[in-house]
């Protein structure tokens, strides 16, 4: 079934985001497992039913999280998708942010687009003031996406997160709401 524009949160030339839902299981599994090469060693990505019921359950029922898919504009078929886990209001009013490209609209600018928008929609109506990526140091296109979304690098942590059963370090890079302008 196509998607409507009244569903999106943010537009772009290009793309749209909207938050995940329940029923975008299915074309958000098959795009998974199409993209493995191109997420491993980096990212696991729920690649079945029950893994993505567990995942955008996660997303859609918990406060500090906020989880966006990028649409293409031209097919509102899935590009991508860019979370915002771990959000704290009080005083930080920050959150850490997550993505991933599928295989094929990797390399194609989609998830520029699309992280700015996202960056806008939480500088904005989320009311965030700084976030914050994480990235193991050999993953250039995410570096290069953070880098040219205006993130600064501000760290290096050794074992930070566990991915795919491993600890494995990861630069830190942050952008506050004034770096925006």
């Amino acid at each position: 079934m196509p998607h409507t524009a009244p569903h999106y949160l943010a537009q772009g030339p290009r793309v749209a985001v909207r938050r995940f839902r329940m029923e975008d299981g299915g074309e958000f599994t098959a795009r998974s497992r199409e993209s493995k090469d191109l997420h491993r060693p980096w990212l696991v990505m729920p690649d079945n039913d029950e893994a993505y019921a567990a995942y955008a359950g996660r997303l859609l029922g918990d406060a500090a999280r906020a989880g966006f898919l990028v649409c293409e504009r031209d097919s509102w078929d899935i590009a991508g998708f860019i979370n915002i886990n771990n959000i704290v209001r009080g005083g930080f009013q920050c959150g850490a942010l997550g993505y991933g490209a599928f295989a094929h609209a990797a390399g194609r600018g989609l998830m520029r687009e699309g992280l700015e928008l996202v960056i806008g929609y939480a500088f904005g109506p989320l009311g965030l003031h700084r976030l914050e990526i994480n990235v193991q140091p050999g993953n250039t296109a995410s570096i290069a996406l953070a880098r040219g979304a205006g993130f600064r690098l501000e760290g290096f942590s050794p074992a930070m997160i566990q991915v795919d059963g491993e600890w494995r370090d990861h630069e830190r890079w942050a952008l506050t709401a004034e770096m925006r302008g």
